[in-house]
């Protein structure tokens, strides 16, 4: 037990970091799939771009939070600009997100429920990277 606490004590950050992502990208997948598999259709390339774009809402107001609260425990006093710039990089990496379903899904034509879904997976995994990245050197660094 002691090990695995000095590994966590070492590795913290990162280590809550894909908790909260792991986190994150359910509340991403979840608004998303409960979107996709009800109100919206994702063949319709409109009514896919759409619930990716609630689902990124709503994942990214969770992310922050976490990421500032019990990832990177930020102190800032400038919320504001830390929030803008937290938003600029979901926004780039949002867009990263649509690109992935846009070409997969409606520019392929793989827009069945389990090709949509694995999509999903594989455009979250690449969006987490960049995430992490854009939040630990540009974001929350520490001064």
């Amino acid at each position: 037990m002691k090990k695995i606490l000095e590994l966590y004590k070492k590795y913290e950050e990162v280590i809550n970091y894909l908790i909260m992502g792991v986190l994150a990208t359910i509340v991403n997948l979840g608004v998303k799939y409960a979107l996709l598999f009800t109100i919206l259709k994702a063949e319709d390339p409109a009514q896919l771009q759409i619930a990716v774009i609630i689902s990124w809402i709503a994942a990214c107001l969770f992310a922050y939070f976490t990421n500032r609260i019990i990832v990177f425990k930020s102190k800032s006093k400038e919320i504001l600009k830390e929030f803008i710039s937290f938003l600029s990089a979901r926004i780039l990496t949002l867009g990263m997100e649509m690109l992935i379903m846009f070409i997969f899904v409606t520019v392929l034509g793989l827009n069945s429920d389990l090709w949509v879904v694995i999509w999903s997976i594989i455009a979250q995994f690449v969006v987490i990277v960049a995430n992490y990245i854009f939040s630990k050197l540009f974001i929350f660094k520490k001064k």
